[in-house]
């Protein structure tokens, strides 16, 4: 820079200063005017918007595609072009090459100008990190398969419905419908072993939440348990471990206060005294508490599967007569009301076999197949109507008087 120039340069900063604004109190206050509005929007995204929910992090998750933040991803993307043994120099050597040019840029860049014109080292400098990471960063969003969709259960009360459905599905045809225990059967294995009542004080004041969580996830070889967790080859991941220890504790530990939403999704409809009982409605709730868990597929029941309508009603080696709409002689009557049908080419045995249902629950599921068995409540309430009287025709001819 010359004397010329540079004492025109001061002569501009001396007007520039003299007509500037004062750093106290204008600059601050613009200042926090913006740092406020950028507040109050973090807030309206946080309460409008809000995060994604996700399930608690699962390393034996295969199907987790890991990806960082967004303002990570340029580095995820800059590890697809480094060979596996040379990943140091993605995560390291290069993003550190590239700060150490922006922190040393005024030591080789000696231009004395500021406008943006006259800072062509600078600008292209910066803009080519810039394009590097903005094109990275496209790369990666284009290229990442997308993530399954998961379904999250937020609140308590959701946890606790899905560890109830969880647990009627992997549980109950050891441990009971309602944590009783006793003698199983049917499990191949375990037949006739004795299991301990697990809804008990002894049982739910002396384990912790950690204690059930670990005995569910890693099972109890020993006792014939199997291990249910990813990790160790079951089928549940920890936040379906977790809803499953939600439900113990939340229903059989008479210190906590079951929440007044979850007892509403676990309750099974009452009947009114002329009511017609649906499957959506009535029947499938029972099946799935205390039915589902032995008859679905893997498991030994007379290839009886209970999970839909239309598998109770066409499943089964007794077909057709597992489920006969009208008729009190159906199999599934006569079992659960604890008839042991030896004589039929698939023998079947009291159902449920540890334990005789409810009288509420039995007097719902026969007066369902003796109704015809509807399957949603619009069928049950076409069956409960009334029927409709025919109107006489009237003539209109006349008749003639005699």
């Amino acid at each position: 820079m010359t004397p010329e120039q540079e004492q025109e340069y001061l002569e501009k900063y001396k007007q520039a200063k003299a007509s500037g604004v004062k750093f106290w109190p204008d600059i601050i206050f613009k200042d926090l005017l913006v740092a406020f509005s950028l507040f109050l929007l973090l807030i309206l995204l946080a309460t409008f918007v809000g995060v994604k929910p996700e399930p608690p992090a699962d390393p034996s998750d295969s199907s987790y595609i890991p990806r960082p933040e967004w303002y990570f991803l340029f580095l995820f993307q800059l590890l697809e072009f480094v060979p596996g043994k040379l990943e140091w120099v993605g995560t390291f050597v290069l993003p550190t090459l590239g700060v150490l040019a922006l922190f040393l840029l005024p030591f080789y860049d000696r231009n004395p100008f500021r406008h943006w014109k006259k800072r062509k080292l600078a600008v292209s400098l910066m803009s080519a990190i810039v394009l590097g990471m903005v094109a990275l960063t496209i790369m990666a969003a284009v290229t990442t398969p997308p993530q399954a969709e998961t379904a999250i259960a937020t609140t308590l009360s959701e946890q606790i419905t899905l560890g109830e459905e969880l647990y009627s599905i992997h549980c109950v045809e050891c441990h009971g419908a309602e944590g009783e225990g006793g003698e199983i059967k049917g499990v191949e294995g375990l037949e006739g072993v004795v299991v301990k009542a697990i809804n008990s004080q002894d049982e739910m004041y002396t384990r912790t939440d950690d204690t059930f969580f670990n005995i569910i996830d890693y099972g109890q070889p020993g006792l014939g348990m199997p291990p249910f967790g990813k990790g160790y080859g079951g089928e549940l991941s920890r936040g379906d471990i977790q809803a499953i220890v939600n439900f113990m504790r939340y229903n059989w530990d008479d210190r906590v206060e079951l929440p007044q939403e979850a007892a509403q999704a676990a309750a099974i409809p009452a009947l009114a005294p002329d009511e017609v009982p649906s499957y959506a409605v009535h029947v499938a709730p029972i099946f799935k508490r205390y039915c589902l868990s032995c008859h679905r597929p893997g498991k030994k029941n007379n290839n009886y599967l209970m999970a839909t309508y239309e598998e109770v009603m066409t499943t089964g080696d007794n077909y057709p007569n597992n489920v006969i709409p009208g008729d009190a002689n159906s199999i599934l009557l006569r079992v659960i009301q604890r008839e042991d049908l030896k004589d039929l080419d698939s023998p079947v045995g009291p159902m449920p076999p540890t334990k005789a249902l409810k009288p509420e629950l039995l007097d719902i599921i026969v007066r369902w197949v003796l109704a015809g068995a509807p399957n949603t409540a619009e069928d049950a309430a076409a069956l409960s109507a009334p029927p409709t009287q025919a109107v006489p025709e009237v003539s209109t001819t006349a008749t003639p008087t005699p």
